[in-house]
């Protein structure tokens, strides 16, 4: 697209809305006008240089970073017209943006200057007790934006997502979590693993660590205390991880409340390091907005720095909680992902096929629901010396617990999945299934986890995303290269084979069943199959074999001896697909 000839000035310019940036109203709350002379950072996210391709968002073609950055970084003219507008309407650009690969323009100005610029009011209400900025209704940028301009995050404050984990029990459960023994009970009357017993019970290959690799973690508030760490890997008798505090965006490392966010953080931090040991942990934290959320995304997806190999997301909304342009944007840095070889996994959500929203449908939860993403359900899992002996779909009904799922309103239905049984959604739109994969999430069947100096049983599918990050690190280290985006390769009939079939339960609206369901999407992993399968070498996604080379000292060997794992249950006969 050729740059239109611009007017003397943006502002004598029509306006148009950018499309997808409509703001819900929020809940009622008092309300007041926002200070005109209050500051504010907003992200401007343009349009890329050129469009990536089909091979590249599929992941059948890999770019190099330089590759990515010559051709789909920011386009030069779209930039060019941002700086413009700032400088017109008194707003300063921050130096470094965008940044090299990237397309995030941050610009900073009054309450008064945002508003005039983007054709928006905004107001500070109180919500859930946290005092936000508020906008409703569209933005509306000056015409010759229009097309240069795909999204403006910022100006609208609240929180955007919730972590997914749930809580089983405190208490004697702190205590009984710490005594020995493989399977322990805790106050509520299930039982609970360490990390690595989980992954036991899945058959992940032992005598194999991840010293070559990355696994970096979206943390939307909460922190970690070293010394918890510390103490408990050496409960587990493995060695303590390196983990990284990266800030983004005002966001930091915070620990505070073992009931609040640092539950999550020391979950994916625990578990992630517990499966896949001497990997080192980078935590990207950010502020809960859909201005942070992206910004963290982008943040792992760049670092050139640590370059995590996967990434784990265990925040997320329902589809219906977020704008078009917030929902797109994350997305295309998912494409970005994708085209780089990097593994994200997300957890599908802890609401059941509802999603937490109160309308009476269904809902599927954002980012699971981008088709870039692997999307991790929750299962209920039980085990003891090392095998499998009951695992059903995670939907605890007395606790209002259960594994999210279903069919997205807004992403299309992937090449990938056109023959997995993917209900239709409800409208002409959407159509993409959540989740891909699953892993234990019942709280009644949790993981025994320190946080803030307590030991507590915690579930929910934020247990799952970091459990498949670790997975994946491990196949990456093992395999010699990175995974990248494995979609196409589960689904295809040799993948299949490399789960277990999970057939039993349902998660409100949908049962499981035979293949792909909508509440544990192919099974749970079934190593060492899974291994194999994610190979970029033997990856049916390649249309070319290409040569790999496997890193020295990385055990082939490390998965022999393992006993193989299998659902042998009585009421459910083993099946593999």
């Amino acid at each position: 697209m050729a740059p239109r000839k611009s007017s003397s000035r943006f502002s004598d310019q029509p306006r148009t809305l950018l499309p997808g940036s409509e703001k819900a109203p929020a809940p009622s709350a008092s309300e007041v006008p926002s200070s005109p002379n209050a500051r504010a950072t907003v992200s401007v996210i343009v349009r890329r240089k050129r469009a990536l391709a089909a091979a590249h968002i599929s992941g059948r073609q890999r770019l190099t970073r330089a590759q990515f950055r010559a051709s789909h970084a920011a386009d030069p003219v779209a930039v060019r017209l941002v700086r413009a507008f700032a400088k017109e309407f008194g707003l300063t650009i921050q130096p470094g943006t965008p940044a090299p690969g990237r397309r995030t323009v941050k610009l900073t100005g009054t309450v008064a200057n945002l508003q005039r610029a983007f054709g928006v009011t905004l107001r500070n209400k109180t919500l859930e007790g946290v005092s936000c900025r508020v906008r409703e209704g569209g933005i509306q940028l000056p015409e010759e934006l229009a097309g240069y301009v795909v999204a403006v995050l910022g100006l609208d404050n609240r929180p955007q997502a919730q972590p997914h984990f749930r809580i089983a029990g405190r208490g004697d459960a702190a205590a009984r979590a710490q005594a020995d023994g493989f399977a322990r009970p805790h106050a509520s009357g299930g039982t609970s693993y360490t990390p690595d017993q989980v992954g036991q019970l899945y058959g992940f290959p032992a005598g194999v660590d991840a010293s070559q690799q990355t696994i970096g973690l979206i943390e939307l508030g909460g922190g970690y205390r070293a010394a918890d760490i510390t103490a408990y890997f050496k409960s587990l008798g493995i060695k303590a991880p390196k983990v990284v505090a990266v800030p983004v965006s005002g966001g930091k490392n915070s620990p505070g409340d073992p009931n609040g966010a640092d539950g999550e953080v020391m979950l994916d931090i625990e578990v992630a390091a517990a499966v896949a040991p001497g990997v080192r942990v980078v935590v990207y934290f950010a502020p809960n907005t859909d201005q942070g959320f992206i910004d963290a995304v982008g943040a792992a997806i760049h670092d050139t720095t640590y370059s995590p190999s996967v990434v784990s997301i265990s925040w997320g909304s329902a589809e219906s909680n977020w704008t078009s342009q917030a929902m797109n944007a994350l997305d295309s840095f998912c494409q970005s992902a994708a085209a780089l070889g990097i593994t994200i996994t997300v957890a599908a959500g802890d609401s059941g096929s509802s999603d937490g929203v109160s309308d009476g449908g269904n809902h599927v939860d954002f980012p699971a629901s981008s088709p870039h993403v692997l999307a991790c359900g929750g299962t209920r899992l039980e085990g003891s010396n090392g095998t499998i002996s009951s695992e059903t779909v995670w939907n605890d009904s007395s606790g209002g617990g259960a594994t999210g799922g279903g069919v997205s309103d807004v992403f299309a239905l992937p090449s990938w999945q056109s023959s997995a049984g993917v209900p239709k959604p409800p409208g002409s739109a959407g159509g993409r299934g959540v989740p891909d994969v699953a892993g234990n999430a019942d709280p009644e069947t949790g993981y025994s986890i320190r946080v803030d100096g307590e030991t507590a049983v915690i579930g929910g599918t934020s247990a799952v995303a970091p459990l498949w990050a670790g997975l994946i690190a491990l196949a990456n280290q093992q395999n010699g290269k990175p995974a990248g985006f494995l979609q196409p390769a589960i689904y295809a009939a040799k993948g299949k084979s490399a789960f277990h079939d999970i057939t039993e339960g349902n998660n409100g609206a949908f049962e499981a069943a035979a293949g792909w369901d909508a509440c544990t999407g192919l099974g749970s992993p079934s190593e060492p199959k899974l291994i194999s399968v994610v190979s970029p070498s033997t990856s049916a996604t390649k249309k070319k074999p290409t040569k790999t080379t496997t890193k020295k000292g990385a055990k082939k060997s490390g998965i022999k001896g393992v006993k193989k794992t299998a659902a042998n249950g009585k009421k459910r006969p083993s099946r593999s697909r």
